[in-house]
């Protein structure tokens, strides 16, 4: 892939106005004596502020390595890292948040670890200035995510990471998705470091942080969990759950039938042998749901573009 910037910057942007003045400028003395070649993308995801007007008068002003992108309304965070992984021309790839917490000092330190042969390295926020519950449920959105994915990282949820920039093209982002990156690259066998951040209190605005992202977040986190580890199998996926209902529904069937034949009757547990046989049916579809995902991706295109991709051919 032929790259026309050493270094670009993705910052996506919701109502920042006061903060990205701040930020730039921090991000600019970074580079000032580097022989970097570099850009700043700056993507604004629906701003109601004067965000817009912010973008548009840095770009005046540093029309060689300023872009600028508007999106039509807020599509949220995912989407704006899409769009701009998209206009990168990097051969490293940084995003960063526009909040000023995510300290542009730590970039060099990013390009040192990405030089070393890592694909992605993200950053781990050791001490968090955030409150009290946004620290406590992104422990636990942690614990689960490093958990279900097997992918070792303190800190998924940290948007200050550094990217091979090849690798940002054919990221397919929605939703929450972009917190799971490090789990949608490291089940195809990507490289990933993480090393440790500075993390600053915000200065200017208020969080965008909610229940409703956390509940949204978990959600994908089942996405990504089934898409990556069971997508090209998912027999193994459904046909796991409805072994497990059909054995625990055979149980139970086997327990009413035992009392009917040594008691002569089931004492009242009719209920019970009802909810046996529904085990038992739910597991059966299940097995049988499986079964049909299997033959599917079998005769799909899929099986064969996944063992292109993983295929290394070595030539003289």
């Amino acid at each position: 892939m032929d790259f026309k910037k050493d270094i670009s910057i993705i910052i996506p942007a919701y109502n920042e106005a006061e903060s990205l003045p701040v930020l730039f400028e921090e991000i600019r003395k970074i580079f000032e004596n580097t022989e970097y070649d570099h850009e700043v993308v700056i993507v604004n995801d629906g701003s109601t502020d004067k965000t817009q007007e912010i973008i548009e008068g840095l770009f005046d002003k540093y029309p060689d390595f300023v872009i600028g992108i508007q999106q039509r309304r807020n599509f949220g965070k995912a989407d704006a890292l899409k769009a701009g992984f998209e206009e990168a021309q990097g051969r490293i790839v940084i995003t960063m948040d526009a909040d000023l917490q995510d300290d542009p000092k730590e970039i060099p330190n990013f390009i040192s670890k990405i030089n070393e042969g890592y694909d992605l390295v993200s950053g781990w926020k050791q001490h968090r200035k955030d409150s009290f519950v946004k620290n406590k449920t992104s422990k636990i959105y942690n614990f689960f995510t490093c958990y279900f994915s097997g992918i070792k990282l303190h800190d998924f949820n940290c948007g200050f990471k550094a990217y091979r920039g090849e690798i940002v093209k054919d990221l397919d982002l929605y939703g929450q998705l972009h917190r799971y990156i490090p789990v949608m690259l490291g089940s195809e066998g990507y490289k990933i470091g993480e090393i440790p951040v500075g993390h600053r209190k915000r200065k200017f605005g208020k969080t965008k942080y909610g229940l409703n992202r956390f509940i949204m977040g978990f959600l994908d986190l089942l996405t990504v969990v089934v898409l990556t580890k069971y997508f090209k199998r998912p027999a193994h996926f459904f046909g796991g759950f409805g072994t497990v209902s059909t054995l625990a529904g055979g149980l139970i069937i086997a327990y009413v039938g035992y009392l009917r034949l040594t008691l002569g009757n089931i004492g009242g547990r009719l209920p019970l042998l009802i909810f046996g046989i529904l085990l038992v049916m739910v597991g059966v579809q299940l097995i049988s749901l499986g079964l049909i995902g299997e033959m599917l991706v079998k005769n799909s295109n899929v099986r064969d573009e996944y063992l292109q991709k993983i295929k290394k051919i070595v030539r003289k």
